[in-house]
């Protein structure tokens, strides 16, 4: 009995000293690295979103940004379909339309721009999400 519980301990020590964190990326001053879509905070993002930098085309910054953002998230194209409903009208956009399908579309209008979100299923649990921003000349303010 006492053998065991030793041989326990031991493999748990053994065990917890194989386990390590990633290492976070910090600027030349120690500061914290903003993620990457801490530049466009007038969309929200499913949380753990990796940007796919081979299709993310911005410019600009802030509440003015255009362009197209591509990310994969690990949800199922439904639950990000869900979230985009429930989150879009908390930063004041107001729906234009959207369609709930096999690849949904999602339009929304927002003082003098307009994002449009695809959503595509990639497998059970996870998606792919394009956003693209433009310029409108219609106002969505109401």
């Amino acid at each position: 009995m006492i053998k065991n519980s030793i041989f326990l301990c031991f493999l748990f020590f053994i065990l917890m000293g194989c386990s390590h964190e990633t290492p976070k990326l910090t600027g030349v001053d120690g500061s914290a690295i903003p993620p990457a879509f801490a530049q466009f905070p007038d969309i929200p993002f499913p949380q753990d979103s990796f940007v796919d930098l081979n299709e993310t085309k911005a410019l600009g910054s802030g509440e003015n940004w255009i362009g197209t953002l591509a990310f994969d998230v690990p949800y199922n194209a439904s639950s990000v379909f869900d979230f985009y409903v429930s989150e879009m009208p908390k930063l004041n956009w107001y729906e234009v339309a959207t369609v709930r399908a096999k690849y949904s579309q999602m339009t929304y209008g927002r003082d003098h721009r307009v994002v449009q979100i695809l959503i595509e299923s990639t497998g059970s649990d996870s998606a792919k999400v394009t956003l693209t921003a433009v310029p409108n000349q219609n106002t969505f303010n109401k």
